[in-house]
């Protein structure tokens, strides 16, 4: 099957195999490009006009989902239950592959709970995508200033949870394609613990969507080959200095993304 057009992901789902065209088999890319493009010029235009709510960055990651998997993008999302018994804001933390995650997670979080990201300076700055993003309220850093980053995180991201808002938050800040576990840092930790809320893990596989673009390295080549995998881990409240939850989130996503990539082997070219 394909994902559902309006209704929230209440279980473990995977792409069916016959969703991609012939064309999509032989020009992924070409395929999926304009469909994408279509989504976020009509997410933009209302984001403009004031009407881009929570309701329709859903539709609109919904639609950007849809078009991944009709260029032949496969993917599987298990643990999904774990949304249905979060009673609170958290702060989902994952390793950060591409740019597809930031595209496809408000899909399957935002129908159970506002969200919203830490992000790269560069995606509000984008023409068009960026009245998407600026409309969902993310916390934004430049990475100039590790010290700075590191307030902005820690005060826009317990405001925002305070708000009722749960984030999702990338350890690793860059993209990469391995998965060191002594450079995840404990940024998460540290915001959930501020706040008083869980963290949720959440490990992913996304290089089906390449960084490899010519003039924008965010929008590269679509890799139908690439699995693309999402797995929730259980929520953990912090105790503690957070040292031990550390480790248990970092084992938790590097278990996976081992046994991700051993089954089917990155390529050589990113």
């Amino acid at each position: 099957m394909m994902w559902p057009a309006s209704e929230k992901l209440m279980e473990d789902y995977k792409t069916s195999e016959k969703s991609a065209s012939w064309l999509a088999k032989l020009f992924p890319s070409l395929v999926y490009y304009p469909r994408a493009f279509f989504v976020v010029l009509n997410a933009a235009r209302m984001a403009e006009k004031g009407l881009y709510d929570r309701a329709a960055w859903a539709s609109s990651s919904r639609g950007i989902t849809r078009a991944l998997e009709g260029s032949g993008v496969q993917m599987t999302i298990k643990n999904v239950a774990v949304l249905k018994k979060l009673d609170s804001p958290c702060v989902f933390v994952g390793n950060h592959m591409s740019t597809l995650e930031t595209f496809v997670l408000p899909a399957i979080i935002q129908p159970h709970l506002d969200v919203t990201f830490v992000i790269k300076q560069s995606l509000i700055e984008y023409p068009v995508f960026k009245h998407v993003m600026q409309s969902c309220d993310p916390v934004v850093v430049n990475y100039s200033s590790p010290r700075e980053d590191l307030k902005t995180m820690l005060t826009g991201g317990v405001e925002r949870l305070q708000k009722g808002v749960s984030m999702v938050v990338f350890p690793q800040g860059k993209r990469t394609t391995g998965f060191d576990q002594e450079k995840f840092n404990s940024i998460a930790v540290k915001i959930a613990k501020r706040a008083g809320v869980p963290v949720v893990p959440v490990a992913l596989r996304t290089d089906a969507w390449g960084s490899d673009g010519w003039k924008v390295r965010d929008f590269g080549k679509i890799r139908p080959q690439c699995p693309v995998h999402f797995e929730f881990g259980e929520p953990m409240q912090i105790e503690g200095n957070g040292r031990d939850n550390q480790a248990e989130l970092a084992e938790f996503i590097g278990s996976r993304y081992r046994k991700w990539t051993e089954d089917s082997p990155i390529p050589q070219q990113w």
